[in-house]
């Protein structure tokens, strides 16, 4: 049996599904383990976060995540396959000088330089977030299209392939491992970042943390960064079988 090969039907998905399931249990239902969190801090006078829902906090924290890694996932994409081209080769140390750059800003620095032509809310954390989320991403799309052996682009040629059917139907597959480790990375680094953004007006799970900090309300931090440290899990193990899944699919096309 292939190495590659993982337990057949739902049995893969028993673990992100239960975390999925746990993830929105404990969303939904930990306003009411307020007396829990009153006899761990007993000195606070409000020891539950109450101002939003946990649950619209966590859809609008997925709603961040979601559309700042799309759009770095576009621009990655877009920026990869042309510097592995031929006609885009020269510009492969230019792409990632200049997306290396926007990774050694801390997002903090990007959202206080933002807020001012941009103003306060979403729309700079989307900035911030898609620029620190950019270079795993370009990085996995470089490596993964390097990685394809020059043989099995040779051999689809002379099957009569065109360029793009040789990119859909050979390199993408073989790349497709490599390029979802650099989204993965990627997504967990923004779903832990995008608390920050909490920082400049965006609703979101960071709220309770960044309300805590400033209040010195330890009961607040713990709650926003329990269901953010899960939400990271549950994303991490969905990737996990997604690559498991790709890794079938690249031992299906190289064979």
């Amino acid at each position: 049996m292939s190495e590659v090969a993982a337990p057949a039907g739902w049995r893969a998905w028993r673990v992100p599904l239960a975390l999925v399931v746990g993830l929105v249990l404990l969303t939904l239902g930990l306003d009411r383990l307020e007396p829990v969190f009153q006899w761990l801090f007993p000195s606070l006078e409000r020891a539950m976060y109450r101002q939003q829902t946990f649950a619209s906090l966590l859809l609008a924290h997925l709603r961040l995540v979601l559309i700042s890694s799309g759009a770095a996932l576009v621009l990655a994409l877009a920026a990869g396959i042309w510097v592995t081209r031929a006609g885009g080769r020269e510009y492969r140390g230019l792409v990632e000088s200049l997306v290396s750059m926007g990774q050694t800003f801390p997002p903090v620095a990007v959202l206080a330089l933002a807020v001012p032509l941009i103003g306060f809310g979403e729309q700079p954390a989307y900035l911030a977030l898609a620029l620190y989320g950019l270079l795993p991403m370009l990085q996995g799309v470089m490596a993964g299209l390097d990685a394809t052996p020059e043989a099995a682009r040779d051999a689809a040629r002379g099957l009569g392939l065109s360029a793009r059917q040789t990119f859909w139907s050979v390199e993408l597959p073989l790349a497709l491992p490599i390029v979802l480790a650099g989204i993965r990375t990627s997504v967990t680094i923004n779903i832990g970042t995008a608390a920050l953004a909490a920082t400049v007006g965006a609703q979101n799970l960071g709220s309770p943390i960044i309300i805590g900090l400033s209040g010195f309300n330890t009961a607040y931090v713990v709650q926003g960064a329990l269901l953010t440290g899960w939400l990271a899990i549950t994303v991490d193990a969905l990737f996990d079988q997604l690559a498991r899944r790709s890794q079938r699919w690249k031992a299906g096309s190289a064979g």
